[in-house]
């Protein structure tokens, strides 16, 4: 299930699709052509998708230290 955030905007339910939403972002704002107002949103938007993704990269690099540790596999679970 998708996280919320503080602004309540639902979390993208993969990494993908995080990466997805920020490339249309940075589009968008690369363009120029929207109010203030929306571009404090999109703004907003991008740093709750950026913290989303650098979450999940932080999760596999814990994971894969853990497939380090040893030569063992332990089960990893995702948060």
């Amino acid at each position: 299930m998708p996280r919320k955030s503080a602004t309540s905007s639902t979390l993208p339910a993969t990494y993908g699709d995080a990466v997805l939403q920020l490339e249309r972002l940075v589009d968008g704002l690369e363009a120029d052509q929207l109010p203030l107002e929306e571009l404090l949103g999109q703004y907003q938007r991008g740093s709750e998708l950026l913290r989303y993704c650098r979450d999940r990269l932080q999760a596999v690099e814990d994971h894969v230290k853990l497939l380090g540790d040893g030569g063992s596999v332990k089960p990893w679970v995702a948060e």
